[in-house]
């Protein structure tokens, strides 16, 4: 068979880039998607060396333009949130079996590194139940806090620094890819089984339980509640019933009234000034409501010399330090990029990594444990009005204050009201309405949440999120294995091949089978990919025959889907060409893009195939093939309308 090779005018069959300028490409393309510097090209040296120092320190890009009519704004946002960083500390500080003190030096060095190298102008940074949890879990397998407090706070310093270093070193290496594949799904149904842990074991602060389990499963859970049903005391569940409906009532006001959000902002520390005063005046502890006890004045002390990573005990820190480090980043990122959408803005993903990775190592250094972007503080800063990260130094020097005159007075607060504020807190986790969102939309995606949720409750938190991002990879491996192809038919009346199957009314066309290939092509796919192409020439040929229509001659292979091949795919290809010339059947490239198109002449396939078998588009591949045809045989060829 002869083709016509004017058709193929206009396609490049230049020379393959060498190794080292297509690496670069790749590499960049990888690494540095977003191009950060690429606008910087015909700018004066003084200039890039600018704009370099503001990329890495985002303060000196927002601080030189900072007045008083921003600071207004940030003065009451940061004011705000500090009002929610304190009850929020010393709770969080409690669910990861810490002093509580460490919870409050927590919100503040952390978040004037934020300010520095961070480039959210929502995010506020603060501590967060999941990851305090997590820590707790992790470190308590080596070391329980009960048998030695001061072994274990320094494990949590350890694993604190871990998990800086993580963040630090995705983010300097750009790998922020990687917790891509924490996916929406696995995020939701992760927050939301945490929620539930969370709740569950606030029941030992609600009944007034002196007891309790170490495990974190909600079987556990539950069975340590019943087994100390003797310990509980009605004082402490009725206190905290009331704490926790008022909680409740204020976060009720602010979704009927989103210009109230003040008041569900201040409600946890309304909920710990009015629970202090109670138990102050009322004698609390000798009714069975335990306080939270002393807390001593100052501001953090180094806690350098505490880092340890001795051999014995640092796989808890180890283990706690890296799961935190991917769950904190993804949490911190996702919020800080929706809040941003909500203003038409963007963040740097990766600078946010090297932001977070600072503040958590420098934290650790400080008497602080993990610290990232939590959704109730951000909302509140961004409910408030905050511009800048201002609001963040606002927050710190309000926690600096605090820690420096005002922390005794918060040892009166019971510990059943902090329990009510975590509960109240964690409800707003569980988005049951995504959940069902996801049931109706995408039933994998949904199998996928309920997996981390499950797996979460039933098992363990790191079970739970493994199991979740598992069979994420499963669905994506699935989705390289088996690639998406379709059958193109003409639409009529104008220039356009479409799916057969999405537009039913396209026609095929007599003699040509065109066939879309939609993914790499790679040593997974490259056998399924044969075995699909000749079951379309098996069943194209049978509807052939049962039509009349005639023997098919061509097979069109649109490739502008195709990003890239490997040696195994262009062996496919061989055997493919093979196979269709035993059968007197041409085979026929469209559209292959620069990189398949450079692997297909190193490996001479070009040359086995023909410079004249490759077309710019199928229009044009048609239009030869029906030329073709007509002149080599004289077939009197139904023609296909081309607009």
């Amino acid at each position: 068979m002869s083709i016509d090779s004017s058709s193929a005018h206009g396609v490049n069959f230049a020379e393959p880039r060498s190794f080292p300028t297509v690496f670069k490409s790749n590499f960049k393309e990888t690494l540095f998607p977003d191009d950060p510097f690429g606008h910087l090209k015909n700018e004066p040296s003084s200039r890039k060396t600018l704009k370099v120092i503001e990329y890495f320190l985002p303060i000196f890009g927002w601080l030189p333009r900072y007045n008083l009519a921003l600071f207004k704004y940030d003065l009451l946002a940061g004011i705000t949130i500090a009002s929610l960083a304190i009850p929020q500390g010393i709770s969080y500080a409690k669910l990861a079996e810490i002093d509580p003190i460490i919870g409050l030096y927590s919100s503040f060095v952390p978040p004037l590194i934020y300010a520095l190298f961070g480039s959210s102008k929502h995010l506020a940074v603060g501590t967060v139940a999941a990851s305090s949890l997590i820590i707790a879990a992790s470190i308590e397998e080596v070391v329980p806090a009960s048998e030695d407090p001061i072994l274990y706070t320094s494990l949590v310093f350890t694993s604190t620094l871990i998990s800086g270093l993580v963040m630090l070193a995705l983010g300097l290496f750009r790998l922020g890819i990687l917790v891509d594949f924490l996916s929406h799904s696995t995020i939701t149904g992760f927050m939301g089984g945490t929620a539930v842990l969370i709740c569950l074991q606030q029941l030992k602060g609600m009944l007034g339980l002196k007891h309790f389990t170490t495990h974190t499963d909600c079987v556990s859970v539950v069975r340590a509640v019943f087994m100390n049903r003797k310990e509980w005391q009605w004082e402490s569940t009725l206190v905290g019933i009331i704490f926790l409906a008022f909680l409740q009532f204020t976060r009720f006001v602010k979704q009927r009234r989103p210009k109230l959000f003040w008041v569900s902002a201040i409600a946890p520390i309304v909920t710990v000034i009015v629970g202090g005063l109670f138990a102050y005046f009322g004698h609390a502890d000798k009714h069975g409501i335990p306080i939270v006890g002393a807390l001593k004045k100052g501001i953090n002390p180094l806690s350098i010399n505490r880092i340890t990573f001795d051999p014995k005990y640092i796989a808890g820190p180890l283990k706690g330090g890296v799961v935190t480090a991917m769950i904190a980043i993804a949490e911190g990122i996702a919020i800080g990029r929706s809040f941003a959408i909500m203003k038409n803005e963007q963040i740097d993903g990766n600078k946010e990594m090297l932001a977070f990775g600072l503040m958590n190592i420098v934290g650790s250094l400080t008497s602080c444990y993990l610290t990232t972007g939590p959704f109730s503080k951000t909302a509140v800063n961004f409910n408030a009005g905050c511009r800048t990260q201002m609001s963040n130094v606002v927050m710190a020097i309000c926690m600096m204050l605090t820690l420096l005159f005002l922390a005794p007075l918060f040892s009166y607060t019971p510990l059943v009201a902090l329990a009510a504020i975590i509960m109240s807190a964690m409800l707003g986790l569980i988005e049951y309405e995504k959940a069902y969102h996801l049931y109706k939309t995408d039933k994998f995606d949904f199998v996928i949440c309920m997996a981390a949720f499950f797996g979460v409750v039933f098992i363990s938190m790191d079970m739970g999120l493994c199991l979740s991002v598992g069979l994420a990879l499963i669905r994506a491996l699935v989705y390289v294995a088996r690639p998406a192809t379709c059958k193109l038919g003409h639409v009529h009346g104008s220039n356009l091949y479409r799916d057969v199957e999405q537009y039913p009314n396209a026609t095929d066309i007599p003699g040509i089978l065109a066939i879309q290939l939609g993914s790499p092509i790679y040593y997974a796919n490259s056998q399924y990919i044969r075995e699909r192409i000749l079951r379309y020439l098996k069943t194209e040929q049978s509807d052939a025959t049962l039509k009349g229509t005639g023997h098919i001659e061509y097979i069109l292979l649109d490739l502008g889907g195709v990003s890239s091949i490997d040696i195994t795919g262009v062996e496919a290809f061989v055997e493919i060409m093979r196979i269709l010339e035993s059968k007197e059947i041409k085979m026929i490239l469209i559209n292959p893009r620069l990189g398949v198109m450079e692997k297909l002449t190193v490996t001479k396939f070009v040359e086995k195939v023909g410079k004249e078998s490759i077309f710019l588009s199928i229009a044009d591949a048609i239009e030869s093939c029906k030329f073709s045809m007509k002149s080599s045989k004289g077939m009197n060829v139904v023609d296909v309308n081309v607009a």
